[in-house]
């Protein structure tokens, strides 16, 4: 790969990566489902949240570490788990290192195209994501590797009811890489030499398949073989995913939740953590954006369990707002892709970068020398913005 050329928002590195990759890659990336109401509004919902800044008096210097998930980071930002990456030949792994240089937590999904094994190597601070699918015995396999390898928690995603069908089309995935897929892609693939240079070198086109979805060392089954497998099983009760809790017997974060009575009844069910997400808006659209549903949440749970926030985020300030607002960390999805799309390990370096120097920036302004000294008030909160799904008490309000 060419040296890496420094880009300064993530939105430079999507434009990077749009130019770098293939266009089925990149709207597979870019995803979304339906109208694509909810991945529009989770970024939408940031921008209309404000700061009131001060101009003297700000802290000279101001401390960025936390700790989330029983897990010490150098800032309130985590790697989400996203599946298979067919946007740089080294995928998770590349992702891991980064993240590991820069002192934060990675989330492998399922879906992952890299091993739990490689990537914990990577980073020992990973998270090993998973979707009910196959039943109990399957999943419980699935839990033995990944504390065989190491990984220090599990993170449970739930909220996927399988929409789809884009008003913008959807991207046509081949199910394998043989040599005739390969042929028919060819011509899309040579108009973005770059991305096709990188995976040339390595001898072997992307993986289209789900290796921590069978036995380590084993066969790997192909994406859509899983993904049907998953579509097949029924989704999980809150008393399978009590069953889940007991079973990994550690760190253990429910992923998707919106709602307040979800998030006791994820309290009730032992969870560890829960992550406010739909699913970076490729679920059910018309979902809130999840810092709308952030602060009840956090207010419901946050003093018994860790909350953190999934969706939308692309800068710091964003990151910045949703600790404000009760979040003890964010998490990043397509803002990572973005930067190793562009320039693979040092892309998601400097992604991780720019955030870094936003959250340090935002918190000059606002005049806190400390991520752990935020609050709502810290926050400029519109008449409005707020959802308190599911509450209890229909005058339920975030005080």
């Amino acid at each position: 790969m060419a040296e890496h050329r420094w880009f300064e928002t993530v939105a430079v590195a999507q434009e990077r990566a749009k130019k770098r990759l293939p266009p089925s890659v990149y709207k597979a990336l870019l995803a979304g489902s339906e109208k694509g109401v909810t991945y529009a509004d989770n970024m939408a919902a940031f921008a209309e949240l404000g700061f009131a800044p001060h101009v003297a008096g700000q802290p000279a210097d101001r401390s960025l570490a936390t700790r989330a998930l029983h897990q010490d980071m150098s800032m309130p930002v985590m790697i989400s788990p996203t599946g298979v990456q067919a946007v740089h030949p080294e995928g998770e792994v590349a992702v891991a290192r980064a993240a590991a240089a820069r002192g934060v937590a990675m989330g492998l999904s399922s879906f992952a195209s890299k091993p739990v094994e490689e990537v914990v190597a990577a980073n020992p601070q990973t998270f090993f994501q998973m979707y009910w699918m196959g039943g109990r015995d399957a999943m419980a396999a699935r839990m033995e590797r990944a504390r065989a390898a190491g990984v220090v928690g599990v993170i449970a995603t739930t909220d996927w009811s399988f929409s789809n069908g884009r008003d913008w089309g959807s991207p046509i995935i081949p199910a394998r890489m043989d040599l005739r897929t390969m042929l028919t892609r060819a011509p899309e693939a040579l108009r973005r030499p770059g991305w096709f240079l990188d995976f040339a070198k390595t001898g072997r086109p992307p993986a289209l398949t789900a290796p921590n979805l069978g036995p380590e060392g084993g066969e790997a089954p192909g994406f859509f073989e899983a993904y049907g497998e998953w579509m097949q099983t029924p989704p999980p009760s809150w008393d399978d995913i009590a069953w889940m809790v007991k079973e990994w017997g550690g760190t253990f974060v429910l992923k998707g939740v919106c709602r307040v009575d979800d998030a006791r009844r994820a309290v009730d069910a032992g969870v560890s953590a829960i992550s406010v997400s739909n699913h970076g808006g490729n679920n059910l659209d018309s979902t809130p954006a999840s810092i709308r549903c952030l602060p009840a949440v956090a207010e419901a749970v946050g003093e018994q369990i860790d909350v953190v926030l999934d969706g939308g985020v692309r800068r710091g300030s964003d990151v910045v707002k949703a600790v404000a607002l009760g979040a003890k960390a964010a998490l990043i999805g397509r803002a990572y892709l973005w930067g190793l799309a562009a320039g693979g390990q040092p892309g998601v370096e400097n992604v991780l970068d720019v955030l870094r120097g936003g959250i340090d920036s935002a918190l000059r302004g606002i005049g806190k020398a400390d991520v752990h000294d935020l609050t709502p008030d810290d926050v400029l909160i519109p008449d409005g913005f707020l959802r308190a799904l599911g509450a209890s008490d229909p005058s339920y309000a975030v005080h």
